[in-house]
């Protein structure tokens, strides 16, 4: 089954942006969005809108996603060490 048009954009521009990381703790905080409207241009993106909140739904299982393998790798390293 393929996904509708403006989903397949969301996850290309999902890929394209840059992550953001907290350095101190590991964290990984979501996307950098600065370039957001460069990327809906040079996409050709016509319904930014539903393209945005696709790429907020995204973002935010993707986010969970890191952080919680990222939380499980930290306890496994706290019980060896």
């Amino acid at each position: 089954m393929d996904y509708p048009w403006e989903v397949q954009q969301a996850f290309l521009i999902h890929d394209t942006l840059p992550d953001v990381t907290d350095t101190n703790m590991g964290y990984h905080m979501g996307k950098d969005w600065s370039c957001i409207e460069t990327l809906l241009n040079l996409y050709d993106v016509e319904d930014k809108l539903t393209v945005i909140y696709f790429l907020r739904h995204i973002e935010a299982r993707h986010s969970n996603k890191i952080n919680k393998d990222l939380n499980a790798k930290s306890k496994s390293k706290a019980k060896a060490g």
